[in-house]
């Protein structure tokens, strides 16, 4: 007798980001394991509305109140819809009882209390929203500890560490090696990079992605974030999470062991990879597209250390990561200030580190006791780095 494989029911916070659109590729090729119950955005209701009628999604949530009332007046939702608006709806979605795990894929802060909503609730994370971990992990990693809730990685390199480390110990790793692309700037003269425009930077070699992290990538602060995760995921210290570029982001990210072996994961470098793990941990099934690694044709795999002086963002976040305690949440704050800055042609390329550095000397760091006071240093961060923007 055959036994159809029970589908997994999933919620999509973020469903109209990169990450959003290439979840939806895969729930779309893997529609007898995975069904789509609830979807969220910040305002594109136009496209939430496509998606639900595609996935035949009941549940839809909006976080800007002006996009919501548009969405429900629009007529273009199916019968029955039933709403979910602001930040309490977010959570709402996170702990629908049919939910079986949520996919976070909400940039910034506003992930926090909708992932602590489905902690509690007991649900599955799949987690995509890195800032959340680096603003508040203790609390986060704590909280998914006492529910007994899995938090599965989404990120590619936190992705392939956690394939690595399946079947090992951690006191047996001696360091996770996470990989960098170089994002837009790799190869160009130093002295150049005084001239990056918002359009240079935003010409990724390797990935599409949104602005802000491809912003990231350019920088490094996107590297400095994903080791900050990592140290907080796997339960590492700062000096065991090291980074290296890795000019074809074929190898996702690396695990060496206290007896110098290592392990690397590998895939094309495509998000409906991680994504699909993490879906459909512990099982595994056909990408939705045939494209592999094409071992019938020649391919090389290089790897070269971060030139600090081309990437000071990596040193900076380095720094916060050691200092711990609030510095890894005015790192991020201050990050994302001065890339909507430069995005806006209101600061230039460099002037990205030097507000972090300043925010960071600027901002009284504490070992925060309870998420509000981390809240509250995240807020004053911010209004910290923006009179360094002026």
């Amino acid at each position: 007798m055959t036994h159809l494989p029970i589908k997994r029911r999933v919620v999509l916070l973020g469903a109209t980001g990169s990450i959003g659109e290439s979840t939806l590729r895969v729930i779309a090729a893997h529609s007898d394991r995975l069904q789509l119950v609830g979807i969220a955005a910040h305002g594109k209701h136009q496209r939430l509305a496509e998606i639900a009628r595609k996935f035949g999604v009941r549940h839809v949530g909006l976080h800007d109140a002006a996009a919501l009332a548009a969405a429900r007046s629009s007529g273009a939702f199916p019968a029955g819809t039933e709403f979910h608006g602001g930040a309490a709806g977010l959570s709402e979605l996170a702990t629908l009882p049919e939910a079986d795990i949520v996919l976070v894929a909400i940039v910034g802060t506003t992930a926090l209390e909708p992932t602590l909503a489905a902690i509690a609730a007991k649900k599955t994370i799949a987690l995509a929203s890195k800032e959340i971990l680096v603003l508040a992990g203790k609390f986060v990693m704590a909280a998914a500890h006492a529910s007994g809730s899995p938090l599965l990685p989404v990120d590619s390199e936190h992705n392939a560490v956690f394939q690595c480390l399946e079947g090992h110990r951690i006191a047996d790793v001696r360091r996770i090696v996470l990989t960098a692309s170089g994002g837009a700037f790799r190869d160009w003269p130093l002295e150049k990079l005084a001239q990056a425009t918002p359009a240079d930077a935003l010409k990724h070699p390797n990935w599409a992605m949104g602005p802000k992290i491809t912003v990231d990538a350019a920088t490094m602060a996107n590297k400095g974030l994903e080791l900050i995760e990592a140290q907080c995921l796997f339960g590492l210290q700062s000096a065991q999470c090291d980074a290296v570029l890795h000019t074809q982001s074929i190898v996702h990210s690396l695990v060496e062991f206290t007896d110098g072996s290592m392990l690397a994961q590998m895939c094309p470098p495509s998000m409906t990879s991680p994504i699909q793990h993490a879906l459909l941990y512990p099982d595994r099934a056909p990408r939705p597209t045939d494209a592999g690694l094409g071992l019938d044709r020649a391919f090389s795999l290089d790897f070269r250390p971060v030139e600090p002086a081309r990437y000071p963002c990596l040193r900076l976040a380095r720094d916060a990561m050691t200092a711990g305690g609030t510095a890894p949440a005015v790192f991020n704050a201050a990050n994302e200030v001065a890339v909507a800055a430069f995005l806006q042609n209101r600061v230039p390329f460099l002037a990205i580190p030097r507000i972090i550095e300043h925010t960071l000397a600027a901002v009284g760091l504490i070992e925060p006791t309870t998420l509000d006071q981390v809240l509250a240093v995240d807020a004053e961060a911010r209004r910290t780095a923006q009179q360094f923007t002026a």
